[in-house]
C-alpha cells in the first residue's frame, strides 16, 4: 500500500520527500518511481534528486522556483507516481574472494554468530540483494538484507584504509567499496570488479533498484579478473 510522503525542508535549497522508514523494498520502490518521474518531468528550478532506502532529497536553485511552488509540484507528482520504477534494472553477479587478507573480519563473524567461516560464506551468498541506494563515495552500493545469523554491527574504530573492492557488513547491510578509503563496515571479501569508472558511459557499475548476487572465487581467478579490468 503507497504511503502518504512527507515533505521536509532542507535548507534554502532543498526539500526531503519521505516516503517512511526502515529498510523496506515496498517504500524503496516508491522512491526510485518518485525519482524517475521526476527526473522524466524536469520541473523547473530543479537541480538534482538523490534517492535513499526511504526518502528522496531534491536540490534545485532559490533563485528559480520557490519551496511551496516546488512543494506543490513534487506533491502532484508523488501521486501521480507508478508503484515501481519503469528503469529497467540489472541482475549482476558479484564475484568475491572471500576471507584472509581480502576479508580479514570473517572470521570474528564466525564466532560470534556460532558458524564457521564456510558458514558464513555460504549465507552471505545465498540471497538475491536490492540496491537500495549509492552513496558514501561514488558508487558504494547499499545492499539489503543479509541473513540475521550473519547481521553484524560496524567496527567500533573505523580503519583508515580500506582497499577497493571489498566486500564488508554493516548491521543487515553489505555493501562494496568503489575506492580504497576509510571505512567501518566488516570486511569478508573483495572483488576485482570496478563499481565506479568515470571514464566508462556510465560510470557506474550498479544504480538503485537493480538486484545483486555473490558468487565465490579463488585467488587464481581473482587475479584473472584484476588483469581483464
Amino acid at each position: 500500500m503507497a504511503v502518504q510522503p512527507r515533505f521536509l525542508p532542507l535548507g534554502d535549497s532543498g526539500v526531503t520527500v519521505q516516503f517512511g522508514e526502515g529498510i523496506d523494498p515496498e517504500i524503496n520502490d516508491q522512491v526510485l518511481a518518485f525519482a524517475h518521474v521526476l527526473e522524466e518531468s524536469q520541473p523547473q528550478g530543479v537541480i538534482e534528486v538523490v534517492p535513499t532506502y526511504h526518502s528522496a532529497t531534491v536540490y534545485f536553485d532559490p533563485l528559480v522556483v520557490n519551496l511551496e511552488s516546488l512543494t506543490q509540484e513534487l506533491r502532484r507528482l508523488a501521486h501521480s507516481s507508478p508503484v515501481r520504477t519503469r528503469r529497467p534494472l540489472k541482475m549482476l553477479t558479484i564475484p568475491v574472494l572471500y576471507g584472509g587478507d581480502a576479508g580479514p573480519d570473517l572470521p570474528s563473524i564466525a564466532r560470534t554468530a556460532g558458524l564457521s567461516p564456510e558458514d558464513v560464506v555460504a549465507l552471505h551468498r545465498s540471497v538475491d540483494y536490492r540496491v537500495y541506494m549509492l552513496g558514501f563515495s561514488p558508487g558504494f552500493p547499499y545492499l539489503g538484507t543479509v541473513p540475521q545469523r550473519i547481521a553484524a554491527p560496524r567496527l567500533a574504530e573505523p580503519r583508515l584504509r580500506v582497499p577497493a573492492g571489498s566486500v564488508g557488513i554493516a548491521g543487515s547491510q553489505t555493501g562494496i567499496y568503489p575506492q580504497e578509503s576509510p571505512g567501518g563496515w566488516r570486511l569478508i571479501g573483495r572483488t576485482p570488479l570496478q563499481l565506479y569508472d568515470p571514464k566508462r558511459p556510465i560510470p557506474f557499475l550498479l544504480g538503485a533498484g537493480d538486484r545483486v548476487r555473490f558468487t565465490s572465487i579463488g585467488q587464481q581467478e581473482f587475479d584473472r579478473l584484476a588483469r581483464d579490468m
